[in-house]
């Protein structure tokens, strides 16, 4: 019993997280970020994404993109978009040659691999496609389960294929950086420090019915990657390799990094690293039909898909408190309709875009070391600056 003159005792400080749990954050911050974005291999295990044989390179025929994009009032240079967001690399192409290439990043050149984040998602996509293609994954209605027993008995157990790919599986909640004990932090740090991945994501909630609305969700994606894993047997980056990578006449290897812990495990929801030259190729591939030189390697009614599709809850300015009102979604990849769904773009944190206008034939890569993952102002200047470019173009066809 406590005496009547003992003072309580002082309560605990709250345990601050050690530096091996803050590793996410640390590397993410600018400066810092511009060389870790570029030198992710250094600082993670990795899995090489083997380039062909065949090596194409791209045509060069510069333009000098003496134009401005109007923006909250004010015309802006292109020379202000890179400074205002942080862009590290910028590469147009147009009928298929270079026009303008840009690289102000510290540590950015034509060879530099690149941290895409999720643009990766789209990437996991485009596999997706040919494996069902293929008959590697049977339908769009093969739940997680069937491929990962493992999921038996969590709110992924019966979640299609369809529903990750336009991410209205209905587990998780809103995916937000700024929370410490978020899913999307336990995930990361799961991720970085050694913890175990697949347990973090089996424990995610139920939060609403499957297909009734759109919740941006990496543990979607990382869940399509490992039933596409399941289904092939074989690693993410190997299938990539095989199916994708060596088709492109792409200028080097590519690489995904690798969870801590074994197994170890690509992120197919954030982890490829390639030349902004090489992901310009992909989205080469994505203005042709998914036809490169020739052959067919990506099915054409998939790449269609991903311009758009005609599910409400899909549509922009639909997506509610995930997704920015200038933006729709469609099997993994931003649409921006509103007709024809000509332009889309791959995303990722901190301003990575693989953007794709169709009837333009315009293909832009811009990476970027933002300083914080999500910022809707950066956003909608990048998307408005691009869309001025892909314009341009249309015009001078």
């Amino acid at each position: 019993m406590t005496s009547t003159t003992e003072r309580p005792a002082a309560p605990r400080a709250a345990k601050q997280p050690s530096w091996w749990d803050r590793q996410g954050d640390l590397i993410m911050r600018r400066p810092f970020n511009e060389w870790t974005f570029t030198h992710m291999n250094w600082l993670m295990p990795t899995e090489r994404v083997a380039r062909g044989e065949v090596h194409r390179p791209l045509h060069y025929d510069p333009h000098h993109l003496d134009l401005t994009y109007r923006f909250e009032g004010h015309d802006r240079s292109l020379a202000e978009l890179h400074k205002r967001t942080n862009t590290t690399a910028f590469v147009v192409v147009h009928n298929g040659r270079i026009v303008h290439e840009y690289y102000p990043g510290v540590f950015a050149g034509p060879r530099t691999r690149m941290q895409l984040f999720s643009v990766s998602k789209s990437i996991t996509s485009l596999l997706v496609g040919i494996a069902l293609h293929e008959g590697t994954i049977d339908g769009l209605y093969d739940r997680v389960a069937d491929f990962r027993p493992d999921f038996k008995g969590t709110a992924y157990e019966d979640v299609t294929v369809a529903n990750l790919l336009n991410m209205t599986s209905g587990v998780g909640d809103l995916e937000v950086w700024d929370v410490p004990d978020a899913g999307i932090k336990r995930f990361e740090q799961a991720i970085m420090g050694g913890g175990d991945v697949a347990a973090v994501v089996r424990g995610a909630p139920r939060t609403a019915p499957m297909g009734d609305h759109f919740n941006y969700s990496t543990f979607d994606t990382q869940v399509l990657g490992w039933v596409l894993e399941a289904a092939a047997g074989t690693s993410l980056a190997q299938y990539c390799s095989d199916r994708l990578w060596r088709h492109l006449g792409a200028d080097r290897d590519a690489y995904y990094w690798l969870t801590r812990a074994r197994p170890r495990s690509a992120i197919g929801g954030g982890s490829l690293n390639a030349t902004a030259r090489d992901l310009a190729r992909v989205g080469m591939l994505m203005v042709n039909d998914g036809v490169v030189a020739g052959r067919q390697v990506v099915p054409r009614d998939w790449v269609r898909r991903s311009r758009g599709c005609d599910q409400p809850q899909l549509a922009v300015g639909a997506l509610g408190p995930s997704g920015y009102p200038h933006y729709g979604y469609s099997n993994q990849w931003w649409t921006l309709g509103p007709s024809c769904f000509d332009s889309f773009t791959g995303l990722g944190v901190h301003g990575q875009y693989l953007f794709v206008d169709h009837s333009a034939d315009v293909v832009i890569v811009k990476t970027s070391a933002w300083p914080t993952q999500d910022d809707e102002a950066r956003d909608r200047e990048t998307v408005t600056a691009l869309r001025r470019i892909a314009d341009h173009f249309a015009t001078t066809r």
